[in-house]
């Protein structure tokens, strides 16, 4: 996520594009609105499941499969609002000292990064929970937050001028390491999906590494390139954690195959070359005698494959997952379109382009869905956003106190329900009880 007040992207009117947690929806963003759109049949139509006309967004974040979407708008660029898309109503929204630069979400926490600071909300009632204070300044708004509720991990920059990676327990509210992953400043931040590893991404964009955000291990270090420093915009793991995407300001999206095999090979082997890996052997041997900069080289893998598209300098998310039992490369770009590929499964082979949708057409099929009318929230309603409840909207309050009972500058300006059919509640839509598919009533 960049700033708004440097934005490219944005000035030049372009889409904001961005996947839910587990690669099943995608959610589009124009000047018009926003759409929400499914992934299971992509090979071939793509199913818009929502969409609405709104104040023009330049962040937007999909719970999983669920109906909650968290929102920031241009116009109201402090203002974090959190949504029950199938009924069209507002649950909450949260206000700032400064700009929203990056929001993201599982299903224990939902943070949201400023400049030099981080917010930690418990997603289950909205409360903030905890506030990372002075952090190095963070004008990208650079963070990765953990899909798992297991290894609820955050990451966000420890430092301005090297690439260091902090790792927050998001659960237990403490940190956990500090990872010295490059000489540079860090570009791009990514979790696996369980959590336990964490990929990274410096400025100069040439080589990208995996630790265990456990205990900061590395793991594996992958060559990008070597020609030029790039500016990495998209870095995500597979959702079987076998393969690592990456996407910059070039027109070539890369994708590493993580072999996790040789890595369990070596260690149970105690680190010794076995007889028939004279290959290995005699790579070490010959680096012993180079300098550092060149056994590094040596040592860092090569892209398994790679795609190149139509042009350079457009802003691309990337991410790999299973459709229909395939594995699918998803690059959806800011220029408006969403290319479907093949992943080869011999290395250096071509990634085939199955299909590419115009994301800014208006006569993709949408799935009918029956809208209520939102309420306000009751005083019996059980739900607590951030200590608002039964404020009427437009009503200020404080959002509460941090860890460590810390005052709160965030606060709680308005708080809607999400209906008042049993079994609506915000808690409800959080676990993925309400699916977001086509339905009968609006759950």
């Amino acid at each position: 996520m960049m700033s708004l007040l440097g934005r490219p992207d944005v000035d030049a009117g372009e889409v904001f594009v961005n996947f839910n947690q587990n690669i099943t929806s995608l959610a589009v963003a124009t000047s018009g609105g926003y759409s929400l759109y499914s992934l299971g049949s992509v090979d071939s139509t793509l199913d818009k499941i929502y969409h609405t006309k709104s104040d023009e967004l330049f962040l937007i974040e999909r719970l999983f499969e669920s109906s909650l979407v968290a929102i920031v708008s241009q116009r109201a660029p402090r203002k974090l609002k959190v949504c029950h898309f199938k009924k069209q109503s507002e649950i909450c929204n949260y206000s700032y000292a400064n700009t929203i630069l990056a929001v993201k979400l599982n299903r224990e926490r939902l943070i949201v990064c400023l400049e030099e600071s981080l917010y930690i909300h418990n997603i289950q009632d909205m409360k903030v929970v905890h506030t990372i204070r002075d952090t190095p300044c963070n004008q990208q708004g650079l963070c990765a937050l953990s899909s798992s509720s297991e290894h609820c991990y955050l990451a966000y920059p420890g430092s301005v001028t090297a690439g260091e990676v902090q790792i927050f327990d998001a659960i237990n509210l403490h940190a956990k390491t500090m990872i010295p992953a490059h000489d540079t400043p860090l570009a791009a931040l990514a979790f696996s999906p369980s959590g336990t590893e964490i990929a990274t991404a410096s400025e100069r964009g040439t080589v990208i590494r995996v630790f265990s955000s456990q205990d900061g291990s590395r793991l594996f270090e992958l060559r990008r390139g070597l020609k030029r420093c790039v500016s990495i915009v998209s870095l995500s793991f597979s959702t079987c954690a076998e393969y690592l995407v990456s996407s910059s300001n070039t027109e070539t999206v890369h994708i590493f195959r993580l072999d996790r095999s040789a890595t369990e090979s070596a260690e149970g082997h105690g680190g010794k070359q076995s007889s028939d890996d004279w290959m290995g052997f005699l790579s070490k041997t010959v680096t012993s005698y180079l300098p550092t900069q060149v056994t590094d080289v040596f040592s860092q893998g090569r892209a398994f494959a790679s795609v190149t598209l139509p042009e350079a300098g457009v802003r691309r998310m990337c991410a790999i997952t299973t459709i229909q039992k395939q594995l699918r490369l998803l690059v959806a770009s800011q220029d408006g379109y969403l290319y479907v590929y093949s992943i080869p499964t011999v290395e250096g082979a071509e990634c085939q382009l199955i299909k590419r949708h115009d994301l800014r057409l208006e006569d993709h099929y949408a799935m009918d869905i029956k809208v209520d009318s939102p309420q306000t929230l009751g005083l019996n309603s059980g739900v607590s956003i951030g200590g608002a409840a039964g404020v009427p909207p437009g009503g200020g309050v404080a959002g509460g106190a941090g860890a460590g009972g810390s005052a709160v500058d965030a606060k709680s300006v308005a708080a809607v329900s999400v209906g008042d059919k049993p079994g609506g509640s915000y808690a409800s839509a959080v676990k993925g009880d309400e699916p977001a598919g086509p339905s009968s009533s609006s759950a």
